[in-house]
């Protein structure tokens, strides 16, 4: 089983002719609401991957929020772990622009009550995939506890902030875009640069940097290996990163090699940017395969 552990909201999402500048007010087209949040979304692509059985361990507020937010991990046959709590279900308030950009402000709300206490002991976990919406000790009590169970850790450092070295030490696989490489590793350098920095500072065997039209470049035990990105016409980029973690995650459990996890997870993640919204967007294996048939 794989389990993923973090953060749940519902976005509020406005679509705008431009992102709005400081102190800019911009007249929107059009508003929806769409169940999201880091955690949830690569919850939602693992279990559509396929590959293996998914849990979700999250904090859900006792209110109207939370109820879309479980009827999509129930319509995605993700199995819930959820703490309720008295703060209110988080929220993300999203404006995207009509290039398909967009710009994200959280509110995590009940997501910051999820503590090291929650960890699901009882679940037989062969991965455990987590970012960084929830609260870093709690991440990292997760991350020592699904290794002292011999689960791979794979840690998506976003969004960006200070980690401690303890947490990074107990990580399998870290994956990042590259402003969170930047912000771990320093800016000096190119991508690939910066990406061996990290590796050799923290003694990690695996760092996967996400690079969006680029695609993504892989250090895997000292190998670069390179993924070109699928072409899409972009509606929505929101969750694509979300996508490409859940995506990577199943890949990895069915056993698959480094470079096919790469290329599923790239065509996963091209998929949901051509739809609005986060989990609405993500697809199913056998839209990814067929992206992947057709590309070639």
């Amino acid at each position: 089983m794989i389990l993923v552990a973090g953060s749940a909201n519902l976005d509020f999402v406005v679509r705008a002719g431009h992102i709005p500048a400081p102190g800019e007010t911009v007249l929107g087209w059009d508003f929806q609401t769409f169940p999201g949040g880091k955690g949830a979304n690569q919850a939602v692509a693992c279990a559509r991957a396929g590959g293996a059985a998914t849990a979700m361990l999250c904090a859900l507020g006792d209110d109207d929020y939370a109820k879309p937010l479980l009827a999509s991990l129930a319509d995605a046959h993700v199995q819930l772990h959820s703490v309720r709590s008295e703060q209110a279900t988080g929220t993300a308030f999203i404006c995207v622009s009509d290039e398909g950009e967009n710009a994200i402000t959280v509110a995590p709300g009940a997501n910051a009550d999820l503590q090291p206490h929650h960890w699901p002991g009882h679940l037989h976990i062969s991965h455990v995939l987590m970012q960084l919406e929830s609260p870093v000790m709690t991440v990292l009590a997760f991350a020592k506890a699904a290794r002292a169970q011999g689960a791979k850790v794979v840690l998506n450092a976003a969004p960006a902030r200070d980690l401690p070295d303890e947490l990074l030490r107990n990580v399998d696989m870290l994956i990042v875009n590259e402003g969170e490489l930047s912000a771990l590793a320093g800016e000096e350098g190119d991508v690939l640069t910066q990406l061996q920095r990290l590796a050799k500072l923290h003694d990690l065997q695996n760092v996967i940097v996400t690079l969006g039209a680029q695609g993504c470049l892989a250090l895997h035990h000292g190998h670069v290996i390179q993924q070109k990105a699928y072409a899409i016409n972009v509606v929505d980029t929101t969750a694509a990163g979300d996508t490409f973690c859940g995506s990577f995650v199943a890949a990895l459990a069915r056993g698959a090699a480094m470079q096919e996890c790469l290329q599923e997870a790239s065509a996963a993640s091209a998929l949901t940017c051509t739809k609005l919204g986060a989990q609405s967007s993500i697809p199913s294996r056998e839209e990814v395969m067929a992206l992947m048939k057709n590309a070639h």
